[in-house]
């Protein structure tokens, strides 16, 4: 199963771009042990509309357009679920167990996603209640993922 991260917007160079570079490179080195082929980042670039509605449906668009055929769609959402993180390593190999080619975790832009792409989610996860800035959720995201990935594979880096 591959994981694919759609997040609307890029990383510039700097600790944040470092720090999630380390923690996809992590994820994906330990997820060949389980059966992960791989951790991607799809950048999908911000609309320049000039209104809000027309900014969701353009990057909404995009963002499906990246995700595999049959794959799970996970929104990162501040209304979302919290998911501890054994549930979530559950889930990652719940969705291994089904055969499914891929997990896609998708970051919206500011404005929001469209409905469509809502309804087509698997699950919304939150990380807390609060709003994160994008670069903190994706870093918080492929530290989750690393950290799934020991708990699936037995590693002692999550001691909860």
């Amino acid at each position: 199963m591959r994981i694919v991260v759609a997040a609307v917007g890029r990383l510039k160079q700097g600790p944040e771009r470092e720090l999630a570079e380390r923690y996809r490179k992590r994820a994906a080195d330990a997820g060949r042990s389980i059966g992960l082929a791989g951790v991607e980042i799809v950048e999908i670039r911000e609309s320049r509309a000039d209104n809000a509605p027309r900014r969701v449906l353009e990057e909404s668009i995009a963002i499906a357009n990246v995700i595999p055929e049959r794959a799970v769609v996970v929104l990162l959402d501040e209304r979302g679920d919290n998911v501890p993180s054994e549930a979530f390593a559950g889930h990652l190999q719940g969705w291994r167990a089904q055969d499914r080619p891929a997990a896609t975790f998708v970051i919206g832009g500011a404005d929001g996603l469209a409905p469509s792409l809502r309804e087509r989610a698997n699950l919304a996860m939150a990380f807390g209640a609060a709003t994160w800035p994008h670069q903190f959720v994706r870093v918080m995201l492929l530290e989750q993922l690393y950290r799934a990935v020991t708990i699936l594979s037995g590693h002692p880096y999550h001691r909860g």
